[in-house]
């Protein structure tokens, strides 16, 4: 106990890195500290004998140091782990620190209550859905809007020079006319166009299909075909008047010549 007095003589007068002074008071921020206040009975470091409540990935525990542990600071603290029931872990709090004092005890009840609320209230906002802040990276941002403005921009001039293709093609004119233009907008073009002269000219086989069939009398048959072997006998026997007839004779010439006296 004289050792706890000297200590604590040192800490009050001097310094220590666990006080933190204010106008209202002295608060200690070491997480031993069962009442967070810097004065001697709250001290964990002017008193051999100890205990505290602290909690570790939702589990409570508490903490007790005594006096013969003190010169060993790997075993200066015994852990014991509390029930979540609230009852059993009250229990076990009373029978570790039986023959403790009261006010060590009834500030290790209080700091288990705290601390028992801080998960209750815990696991009630794990269970809301809650707004999440991210930051935003301007650059990224312009940058990403630039690439949308870019993309866009290329999809109006595909449409546009599909168009043309298509007017083109509609009006007749030449492929030579056509020059550095994407040739995967130029093919769909000609495929639409080719599935449309396919439909227009199913469109007209139907049409060849359907044609109109007239029926003839013989009479008019025989009749076309007497007239036609009446022209080719009058043209075989001009034909053999010329022949029989024979060359043309030449008419002579005589020639008369007056002789002067």
């Amino acid at each position: 106990m004289n050792n706890d007095d000297v200590i604590w003589h040192i800490i009050n007068r001097s310094f220590c890195s666990f006080m933190v002074k204010t106008k209202t008071g002295k608060f200690c921020r070491n997480e031993n500290n069962v009442t967070g206040l810097c004065n001697r009975h709250s001290c964990p470091l002017a008193n051999s004998q100890y205990a505290t409540v602290k909690e570790k990935d939702g589990v409570i525990y508490l903490f007790m140091k005594e006096p013969e542990r003190v010169p060993y600071p790997g075993k200066q603290w015994e852990r014991v782990k509390l029930s979540r029931n609230k009852k059993q872990a009250l229990e076990q709090i009373k029978n570790h620190l039986i023959y403790w004092d009261n006010w060590m005890i009834t500030r290790v009840k209080q700091r288990f209550f705290r601390i028992r609320e801080n998960l209750k209230n815990m696991r009630r906002l794990a269970l809301i859905r809650q707004k999440k802040l991210e930051p935003i990276n301007r650059k990224v941002e312009r940058r990403e809007l630039r690439r949308e403005e870019k993309a866009l921009r290329i999809a109006k001039v595909e449409r546009s020079v599909e168009n043309e293709l298509l007017e083109r093609l509609r009006a007749a004119t030449s492929s030579k006319e056509i020059y550095n233009i994407d040739q995967s907008a130029f093919e769909k073009a000609l495929a639409t166009e080719e599935i449309e002269e396919e439909l227009s000219d199913e469109s007209e086989g139907e049409e060849e299909i359907n044609e109109e069939i007239v029926y003839t009398s013989d009479s008019e048959v025989e009749e076309e075909d007497i007239e036609d072997l009446a022209d080719i006998e009058e043209e075989e026997e001009q034909v053999a008047d010329l022949v029989l007839a024979g060359p043309s004779k030449r008419r002579k010439v005589t020639v008369e010549y007056e002789k002067d006296d």
